[in-house]
C-alpha cells in the first residue's frame, strides 16, 4: 500500500503522472473518491505518464474514452451513470479488462462484481479540516495471488 497527502491539484496531477509512468500492459486501476475529489486531476496526470499527450476528460456521458497514442492503450471508465451491470457487457468491457492496454475505473465501486480479481485500487479523500485542496491518494493492490 501506498498512502501519500497532496496540497494541490499540481500535487495530485504529479502523483498520477508518477503511477501512469508505471502502469503495464493489462493492469486495472480502480478510482474512488467523491465528487470534486480530484479523479479527473489524477487521470490527467495518469495518462500524462502514459505519454498521452492529446486532453484527457471524463467520459461521464460515453462510459469509455480511448486513448491510443501512448507508450500503451489507456481505456478510461466512468461508470458514474451506469444503471446496471449489463450496461458494462454491451460496451465489451472485457475485452478491455483483460486486454494489452492500462485500464483506469471511475466510481468502480459501482461495478465491484465485474472488476477483475487483481487490480490497483485508488481512492482519493478530502478534508476540509486541512485546507480545500488536501486530498489523501490511496493506492492498494488488491487480490494479489
Amino acid at each position: 500500500m501506498e498512502r501519500i497527502e497532496t496540497h494541490s491539484a499540481e500535487e495530485t496531477y504529479e502523483f498520477g503522472r508518477k503511477i501512469g509512468q508505471g502502469a503495464q500492459p493489462g493492469e486495472v486501476y480502480t478510482l474512488i473518491g467523491d465528487l470534486g475529489a480530484g479523479k479527473t486531476v489524477f487521470t490527467q496526470g495518469f495518462a500524462a505518464g502514459l505519454g498521452i499527450a492529446e486532453p484527457v476528460n471524463s467520459p461521464t456521458f460515453t462510459i469509455l474514452q480511448i486513448y491510443d497514442d501512448g507508450r500503451l492503450p489507456f481505456y478510461h471508465f466512468d461508470v458514474y451513470r451506469i444503471g446496471d451491470a449489463s450496461e458494462m457487457d454491451e460496451i465489451g468491457y472485457e475485452e478491455y479488462f483483460y486486454g494489452d492496454g492500462v485500464c483506469l475505473v471511475e466510481w468502480a465501486n459501482l461495478i465491484g462484481e465485474l472488476l477483475p480479481p487483481v487490480h490497483r485500487s485508488v481512492t482519493i479523500e478530502k478534508d476540509p479540516a486541512q485546507g480545500f485542496d488536501y486530498r489523501r491518494i490511496t493506492v492498494e493492490e488488491r487480490g494479489r495471488i
